[in-house]
């Protein structure tokens, strides 16, 4: 495929796309498109993507369409091509997607796109390094809101038959890359407001947030928090970036069917609706959202203003904006503890990820992306969370001042362009006296992390030394034996040792201000002293990393998951800090699932269950959101759970459904059917879903599995099965589904596209199991990665494979 997209992009220039959409039939929609573009070949050939058309026709003729494919034969120096077509509603969250609120029966239809998914809404050039303008009308029904790419120009209403409509039409959008298209449609209730921007028409753009009719309530509850964070972050970077803001507004929707967790659709940020919570948010929701937002906004300049060429610098769009979403966070949105809730949760994934087999450079080899499936599956942690981590590293390297510069050259020279890794180097070193390319080929072009550990020599110095083959720049900081910080020193450490006199007889932490990705092994004296003393560290990112480097010592299996949950036990009941407390939490209970033994999870769980207790009882408010729902998912104290639910809407909705969840997988499913009348909304319907699953009895998993696997739900109902399936305790109940799950749902997958593999994927068993039950699995699905698995779906497994490998037994 890639040398057929460089030979289209070479050919065609000045592209062009008008489009209407016509969204009033349930049945499928239609499309009627005229794009236009020249060609600097007058002769060649080339083609249009139209991926599931049921009816095509060619400037008004029935087209050549086959293998979603329109040829485009002996093109002039200007063409205008006209395209209709009557395209199928999907489920799935890949193209137009259908979804029915089951709150109120209300209809939504949302243009889910990216990567080549915009074929299946639209014909159009699918691919990142040719950009079109686009001018789009809709028509849909007459209550509705459309909200698309564009400023809305217009609206007028009009009736077929009895039914009246309304017609949206929109302005022209500056270039932007087929993949980023989009439009969401459906009753939408709006916050909405002007912006104050100087460069704009008036001195305003119009801003707004969007949710289903719904979910108004929840919308309003938040609007001021979700409008306050919206204008600091576009604030800032319109502070910061050289170049304009590209667009003409700024509109944000939570919209059902949605694959990923948001969409940088330039002008119309999409979200995952399930973010807008109908409970209280815990202090990691309430993180991810302010990150997320500062992290789309990011795209609109880094990704949509200038995109990568090819695939394999889908870092350059990824790295840059989860970056960006956590420093802004901080900096602007008032988010303070941004990098804390990073070193507990987001860097830990990208450190797993590179473990894997299926690690790959930040920025991949273009020969090793060969499809756009295997350029899908690397938006993973290592392009996300490790991408990260190495930015912020380089932004502590060059300086905050030469980096900034360096990207502001990059973003104003390729403006609505594209650019590749060369072209963001020649950028950084036009800025810098470093030497940027050999920190690139260090960083940004090998796989694996460093290790820093610390030894001391006869004299009782700490010496600091690297296993591994890249510069660090990193804070140093020592304590007392009681763990209170005495000093802290900026080290430039590469592949010579690093002798820390001044510390001699000290406690040694490395990499304290957590601003390297290199995970740490402190020498026997100091990890005696943390261990003793975690909860005494003052700085909270500090604890953060440390609660990290103990997890990660777990799943190397230095120490067992016994000792995780003392120190836990020891150190957890203290803490006060929420983002370090829910890291931690969900850092004992993802260990717990995956490296435990079924005999010991009781156990564990009864302390990690007293250790949420104990946060809800202390009386430190910020804490209780999230020890409320690990207190009712783990609890197996069914009276205390009953009585629980018993205090009506004094209990949060999300702590009341974890709680139904814990009783069914406890064998008491009797409250599932008043809690999803009581909460009918999209969250309830997928919880209820959950409830189902967990219920311990053959029965009731043969009848979950037939739904899991029949081919009838679509993604999210799909992860709501599945994560109820594989309940806590249930390992002999749920064993002959373990090969089942490779085998359903690799036939599932084949009958299916991208993103439920995707989904197929991620419900891998995750149970604590025998190490008989491990071995079975992990044979099943090696022999099944030997013949034909759908490319997405085999990535995920051969991820999965290499984490449950590292859950066996060491030799």
């Amino acid at each position: 495929m890639l040398p057929e997209a460089r030979e289209r992009a070479a050919l065609l220039t000045d592209v062009r796309t008008e489009v209407h959409l016509d969204l009033t039939s349930t049945e499928d929609f239609g499309v009627e498109a005229t794009i236009s573009f020249g060609c600097t070949r007058p002769g060649a050939s080339t083609f249009l993507e139209l991926n599931g058309a049921t009816e095509v026709t060619l400037d008004g003729r029935p087209a050549a369409y086959a293998e979603g494919r329109i040829p485009l034969p002996d093109l002039a120096a200007t063409n205008t091509v006209r395209v209709t077509a009557r395209m199928p509603y999907v489920t799935d969250g890949d193209g137009m997607t259908v979804t029915v609120d089951p709150a109120d029966g209300e209809r939504y239809v949302c243009a889910h796109t990216s990567m080549d998914i915009t074929q299946k809404v639209i014909p159009c050039f699918d691919q990142p390094d040719i950009k079109s303008t686009f001018d789009v009308t809709v028509t849909a029904p007459s209550h509705w809101t459309v909200l698309a790419n564009g400023r809305l120009a217009g609206r007028s209403t009009g009736t077929t038959g009895d039914t009246t409509h309304d017609t949206w039409t929109f302005e022209t959008t500056p270039p932007f890359s087929s993949y980023l298209f989009t439009l969401v449609g459906g009753p939408w209730v709006s916050v909405t407001w002007d912006e104050p921007y100087a460069p704009a028409p008036g001195g305003t753009l119009p801003f707004g947030w969007h949710a289903r009719a719904s979910q108004e309530h929840d919308l309003r509850r938040f609007a001021d928090e979700l409008r306050r964070i919206t204008s600091t972050c576009f604030q800032h970077y319109t502070t910061v970036f050289e170049p304009e803001y590209p667009y003409a507004d700024y509109q944000q929707v939570f919209a059902p069917g949605l694959n990923w967790g948001a969409m940088e659709f330039p002008g119309c940020v999409v979200y995952r609706d399930q973010a807008l919570m109908k409970g209280t948010p815990t202090e990691l929701e309430r993180q991810w959202m302010a990150s997320t937002i500062a992290h789309e906004m990011a795209h609109m300049w880094f990704g949509d203003l200038v995109t990568m060429t090819w695939w394999e610098d889908s870092w350059l769009n990824e790295s840059f904006a989860d970056f960006m979403g956590y420093d802004v966070a901080g900096t602007a949105a008032g988010y303070t503890d941004a990098w804390t809730s990073a070193a507990i949760t987001r860097k830990p994934a990208g450190y797993r990820a590179d473990r894997r087999r299926s690690t790959h450079p930040i920025a991949e080899d273009t020969d090793k992306i060969v499809d756009v499936d295997t350029a899908f599956a690397n938006f993973d942690m290592i392009t996300y969370a490790k991408g990260n981590a190495a930015l912020a590293q380089l932004g502590h390297w060059l300086g905050e001042e030469d980096f900034l510069a360096g990207v502001n050259t990059h973003l104003t020279k390729h403006a609505f362009g594209n650019a590749d890794l060369a072209a963001f180097l020649d950028s950084l070193d036009s800025a810098s006296d470093h030497d940027v390319r050999a920190w690139a080929e260090a960083w940004l072009r090998t796989t694996g992390f460093d290790t820093l550990r610390v030894t001391r020599d006869d004299s009782g110095v700490p010496v600091l030394t690297r296993e591994g083959s890249r510069p660090h720049r990193l804070t140093v900081s020592a304590y007392d034996d009681d763990m209170r910080l005495v000093g802290s020193r900026d080290v430039h450490l590469g592949g010579q040792p690093v002798r820390l006199e001044e510390f001699a007889g000290r406690v040694v932490v490395p990499n304290s201000g957590d601003e390297t990705f290199a995970v740490i092994r402190p020498d026997e004296q100091s990890w005696a002293a943390i261990t003793a003393g975690l909860s005494s560290v003052e700085s909270q990112l500090t604890r953060a990393m440390l609660w990290w480097t103990a997890v990660d010592l777990c799943e190397s299996q230095v120490i067992g998951v016994g000792d995780l949950v003392d120190l836990a036990d020891r150190h957890l009941r203290p803490e006060t800090h929420p983002l370090v407390f829910e890291g931690v939490m969900k850092a004992l209970q993802s260990v717990t699932r995956r490296y435990a033994a079924p005999e010991d999870v009781a156990g564990h769980l009864a302390v990690v269950a007293d250790l949420a207790r104990h946060a809800v009882e202390g009386g430190v408010p910020d804490l209780a959101p999230g020890a409320s729902r690990a207190l009712a998912r783990l609890s197996a104290d069914r009276t205390f759970l009953v009585e629980w639910l018993e205090r009506g809407d004094e209990v949060d909705p999300g702590v009341r459904w974890a709680a139904v969840h814990r009783l069914a997988e406890l064998g008491d499913p009797s409250h599932i059917d008043a809690e999803a009348e009581r909460d009918r909304s999209v969250a309830g319907h997928h919880a209820a879903l959950t409830a189902r699953a967990a219920v311990p009895t053959p029965e009731a998993k043969a009848e979950a599995w037939d739904r899991l696997m029949g081919g009838e739900l679509g993604n999210h109902e799909f992860d709501a099965v599945a994560a109820g399936f594989w309940g806590w305790e249930q390992a002999d109940l749920v064993r002959p589904y373990l090969t089942r799950y490779v085998t359903d749902g690799l036939d599932l997958a084949r009958r299916s596209g991208q993103a439920m593999g995707d989904v197929i994927g991620d419900a891998f068993p995750s149970l604590p199991l025998s190490t008989e039950s491990r071995l079975e699995l992990r044979d099943t699905v090696a022999a099944a990665l030997e013949g034909d698995v759908p490319t997405v779906l085999a990535r995920s497994w051969n991820d999965s494979l290499d984490d449950l490998q590292r859950t066996l037994p060491q030799a």
